[in-house]
């Protein structure tokens, strides 16, 4: 190839792959800090992945506070739910804790996509949305667990092919109690009912 052809293709390269990845102001039109119902339900769409601490019952560190990172989803890409779901393994250490105590925190946060560093913002500035969920993780059955299998599977295509002999099962997230910081001026509190009457995208008509 020659040279001066050269930038052209590599230009022609970028506009394509630009092209088929998702519009970043498209995909990241959050809504406003005040609608904070919203901006906890569009994080928590977003994110494809959550910290959750759980209190642990391992040794050396029982009865402390043990964070771990866990594949979620709320619904395939655009259909929301609200619901954080899982795909579990009782042979996992967290899930180990789970049957212990049920209790636990989810955090997820827009630096764990392209938006904070797009932004400047780091991922400790309010400004780069993140929320907290307090509640319990629950097994789940029948349409829920197919609705679960859908919205993981779709989002994470990988765990389809997951060791069967670790006998996964779907889990959802039991939300009772929403914390978000989007903004200056200190932490936000939604109701679980005000989170799940919340939309994350606006309706057009």
């Amino acid at each position: 190839m020659s040279a001066p052809l050269r930038p052209a293709c590599v230009l022609l390269l970028g506009l394509s792959l630009a092209a088929l990845s998702p519009c970043s102001a498209c995909r990241f039109r959050i809504p406003p800090h005040d609608q904070v119902a919203r901006v906890a339900r569009f994080v928590a769409h977003q994110c494809d992945w959550a910290s959750m601490a759980t209190i642990s019952t391992h040794k050396p560190v029982v009865g402390q506070p043990f964070s771990n990172a866990f594949s979620v989803s709320d619904g395939p890409p655009g259909s929301s739910s609200g619901v954080p779901y899982m795909y579990l393994t009782r042979m996992e250490i967290s899930v180990q804790d789970l049957e212990v105590d049920r209790r636990a925190s989810l955090s997820m946060s827009l630096a764990q996509t392209e938006y904070c560093r797009q932004q400047g913002f780091d991922p400790q500035s309010p400004l780069c949305a993140h929320i907290i969920l307090s509640g319990s993780v629950l097994q789940v059955n029948g349409t829920e667990a197919e609705f679960a299998k859908k919205s993981l599977f779709s989002r994470h295509p990988e765990m389809i092919d997951w060791p069967t002999d670790h006998n996964w099962f779907f889990a959802k997230f039991n939300i009772t109690q929403v914390l978000v910081l989007d903004y200056f001026g200190g932490v936000k509190t939604v109701t679980p009912e005000e989170y799940f009457q919340a939309t994350p995208y606006r309706k057009h008509h």
